[in-house]
């Protein structure tokens, strides 16, 4: 499952529709039965929803599940997209720039949601951001890129420390007498 940098949700649809669309790949009833709620499709329709109420419930969306998420801020937005991905119950969780645009608060809280998750569903998650700081506290492992070649593949403090990053992201310090360097 992943989410997408530019958010990719059903403006006109509940928080618990735009949730329980992440089973929609799940459905084997045909076109008619769920149309008609007949045959497999009570059964399925019920069982994703009962999953996306858990995923609600984890993420702390239950009081604005029947909300239209064109309605809600940013912040949650971002948050009902994590939820959406999560009710999948992926093996492995692709977050595209998942703190874009969020406030410090709000990165901080889907921070340790992206961390909670990882941990009760033993998810492993690929993370691409662009704030070091949510990438140093969420990994356990770090890929560094320039122009996309990979110059580090290690641990927070090893990437923190390895020479190669430090100049390819603060720049090199001239030799100039003057002082002008990077």
């Amino acid at each position: 499952a992943r989410t997408f940098q530019n958010l990719a949700l059903f403006k006109g649809l509940s928080v618990l529709d735009n949730v329980a669309s992440g089973l929609a790949y799940k459905v084997r009833s045909n076109f008619a039965g769920q149309v008609l709620g007949i045959g497999r499709s009570r059964g399925e329709q019920r069982d994703s929803r009962s999953r996306a109420e858990q995923i609600l419930e984890f993420l702390h969306l239950t009081a604005i599940r029947d909300r239209l998420v064109g309605t809600l801020p940013y912040g949650l937005q971002k948050r009902v997209e994590l939820a959406r991905a999560l009710v999948a119950e992926p093996r492995l969780l692709l977050l595209d720039e998942p703190m874009a645009g969020m406030t410090a608060s709000e990165k901080s809280e889907m921070a340790s949601f992206v961390r909670a998750a990882r941990d009760r569903f033993a998810t492993t998650v690929v993370l691409i951001e662009h704030d070091v700081g949510v990438v140093m506290g969420l990994s356990d492992r770090i890929a560094v890129l320039d122009y996309g070649r990979k110059i580090a593949d290690a641990t927070p403090d090893e990437v923190r420390n390895d020479q190669r990053v430090i100049d390819a992201y603060l720049g090199v310090a001239s030799d100039n007498e003057d002082g002008a360097g990077i």
